[in-house]
């Protein structure tokens, strides 16, 4: 019995499918969407996005249990984890005006299956984004009233004993959400009303807690006496840092707007760097406030900066915070159910994810039923779900985001841009003929040498991904390899060698329990072959200096965002692996069962033909050869094509 195995052409085009790229339209300015968001705009809204959450969601849960006052820390490391990346998401951003955020930029420069997996965990960090708020919020509102409303929920509903469950539904975290989705529907107009609005009760909150809380701060509150400034040590400080990742995903709303930027080549580099600049001050400051008035092993988790003003005697204080933060919490419900039908609406106009998801309903010009779809689903999360699941739950999806983004810079920066028309010259000649084929005269022997020059700077000049002239006497090898070959190898190569290394450094003594000898030659080895894949990629050239914002110092700094991002991912906890692996697997089950076969790019591809080829010996010795297509069925529209070869000699 003959086995049916794919062959290997199959196989090959089933690869390309895979990792086939997005191919964007001429003049992306153009867009059927509203540019009118200025600096100020982006800028507001990607610190509501950063400040408003995490701000009350994170600092009384990663200060009590996994960093103590080290949280100060934990938020710098991951304010500048986050810098690295951000940096990634400005230049895309400005280069690449289009909605999507992340998914878009994995598609035009890795792959579709990469950009769907990315765009997938994408939507889960969203949904987990406002699931996790709405929670925070409903232990706020709680707090304001004494816990009455988890008493009453757990006398009349009940409890329930599930590890990574809630320990009672929140039915308030379930409700606001509802009511959130149900403004989101009426339009963008009431959505940017109600943001304005909670923003500056926010702000105005922050400012309080800042001045007031410094006013109270007592450092015996840092001494050995209360377990010292980091009582878990600098493993403490690294899990907090991984954790305190979810405070910094506003950026990337920054990112989902620039198609409706009106100057995203200045815009979104501005915003992004001053959002986070400000962000990362904020929740310094926050944490330091909240740990200099109370001891950081008594704080509350589930209202922290509330109860700390409660139990310090002022109670009128704690709840000027509590109203501030259901405020802050608000203006991100509303970006979180704002940007995540439009990522859901950029899959689906590439076919990639259901089409009912991109329709827009004509009167709001919104996606409703994206909108009340994903509204429900955060609804049912905040529902059963805890706070500090969700919040791990979010950073590994975070994480992947950052490494797959910084790993798109360096294949962009170096690949090899289309054929372009050159632009005639403002005397009606091409730069060529005035620089070698034209008669031109000189003024002086000065601009003779100026134009040698030009024209030995010119053939010197290579495509962005070719291997620098100045390389190419030492490794002239490489010189054989396709423009931007050799770098999407290395690629590869440093993100394998991250993960292993991180491997090594994370669970090397632990898990794995290798001798002192063994992890050293480990990290000695892939650190080699990080750095080697790190050197392939600099030696080759780069795209030359464009108009729009560039990430300095690469392919460096995307190298060091993703083996941070990887390392912070490793420290994240089992179970939280575990979900993301089962999320990933529904995705895969999407992906294969309906984005591979509805791709636009897909459909862009030609059909294949069967081809059947006939040699026939003419009398005068030579051969000639027909190429014929077949037709399988006789009502196939594809005609028959004939092409005769010419003669070949024997």
């Amino acid at each position: 019995m003959v086995s049916r195995l794919p062959s290997c052409n199959s196989l090959t085009r089933f690869c390309q499918k895979l990792n086939r790229v997005k191919t964007l339209e001429a003049d992306m300015m153009e867009t059927a969407l509203n540019r009118c968001l200025s600096t100020v705009d982006l800028t507001l809204l990607g610190i509501g996005g950063m400040v408003g959450s995490g701000l009350y969601v994170l600092t009384g849960t990663v200060a009590k249990n996994v960093a103590g006052p080290a949280i100060i820390v934990s938020f710098i490391l991951a304010g500048f984890a986050s810098l690295l990346a951000a940096f990634c998401y400005a230049e895309f951003g400005s280069r690449v005006p289009k909605t999507g955020s992340a998914y878009m930029f994995t598609y035009i420069s890795v792959g579709e299956i990469w950009a769907f997996m990315i765009g997938w965990n994408v939507i889960l960090e969203y949904m987990i984004g406002g699931a996790a708020v709405a929670r925070a919020w409903s232990g706020y509102l709680d707090s304001i009233f004494n816990h009455k409303i988890r008493n009453f929920t757990e006398t009349h509903i009940g409890t329930w004993s599930v590890p990574f469950l809630a320990h009672n539904p929140d039915m308030l975290a379930a409700g606001i959400l509802l009511v959130a989705t149900a403004f989101i529907t009426c339009g963008a107009k009431v959505s940017s009303w109600l943001n304005h609005v909670f923003a500056a009760i926010s702000l105005g909150v922050i400012a309080f807690i800042l001045i007031f809380g410094f006013i109270l701060a007592d450092p015996k509150n840092y001494s050995a006496e209360e377990g010292g400034f980091a009582p878990f040590g600098f493993s403490g400080i690294m899990a907090g840092t991984a954790t305190c990742f979810y405070a910094f995903v506003g950026f990337d709303v920054i990112a989902a707007s620039s198609e409706e930027a009106r100057n995203p080549q200045k815009a979104i580099p501005i915003a992004t760097a001053v959002s986070l600049a400000l962000a990362t001050l904020a929740y310094t400051m926050v944490s330091a406030v909240l740990t200099l008035m109370v001891p950081w092993h008594s704080l509350n988790p589930d209202s922290a900066l509330s109860d700390a003003f409660y139990r310090r005697g002022y109670a009128w204080a704690g709840f000027i915070v509590a109203l501030g933060s259901l405020c802050a919490m608000n203006t991100v419900l509303l970006s979180n159910l704002f940007s995540l039908p439009r990522i859901a609406y950029a899959m689906s106009e590439d076919g990639l994810f259901f089409k009912i998801f991109a329709q827009v309903n004509p009167v709001t010009k919104v996606p409703v039923i994206g909108i009340v779809v994903f509204g429900i689903l955060m609804a049912i999360l905040a529902l059963v779900f805890d706070l500090e699941s969700l919040v791990q739950f979010l950073s590994i999806g975070t994480l992947l985001a950052y490494t797959f983004v910084a790993a798109s810079i360096i294949v962009l920066r170096y690949q090899t841009d289309k054929a372009k028309p050159s632009e005639p010259s403002p005397h009606g000649q091409s730069p060529q003929a005035q620089d070698s084929g034209g008669v031109k005269e000189y003024e002086s022997f000065s601009d003779k040498l100026q134009l040698v020059e030009r024209q030995k700077a010119a053939k010197e000049r290579r495509e962005p991904g070719q291997l620098r002239s100045s390389f190419e006497p030492y490794l002239h090898f490489l010189g054989d390899f396709a423009p931007g070959e050799i770098v999407t190898v290395s690629v590869v190569a440093m993100m394998t060698c991250s993960v292993c290394l991180c491997c090594i450094l994370v669970f090397g003594s632990s898990h794995l329990q290798l001798p002192p000898w063994a992890s050293i030659s480990f990290v000695v080895f892939f650190g080699i072959g990080f750095l080697l894949s790190l050197f392939l990629i600099w030696i080759h050239e780069q795209h030359q200096k464009l108009s729009t914002f560039q990430v300095p110092l690469v392919p460096l700094i995307p190298a060091v965002s993703i083996l941070l991002n990887v390392y912070l991912m490793l420290k994240l906890s089992l179970m939280t692996w575990v979900r993301f692996s089962v999320w990933l697997a529904i995705g895969f089950l999407v992906y294969f069962g309906y984005g591979i076969w509805h791709s636009k790019e897909n459909l862009k591809e030609p059909k294949p033909r069967n081809v059947t080829a006939r040699y026939v010996v003419l009398p005068s010795g030579s051969l000639l050869e027909t190429v014929q297509t077949v037709q399988p069925d006789p009502q196939d529209t594809m005609g028959i094509a004939e092409v005769t070869g010419e003669e070949v000699s024997r």
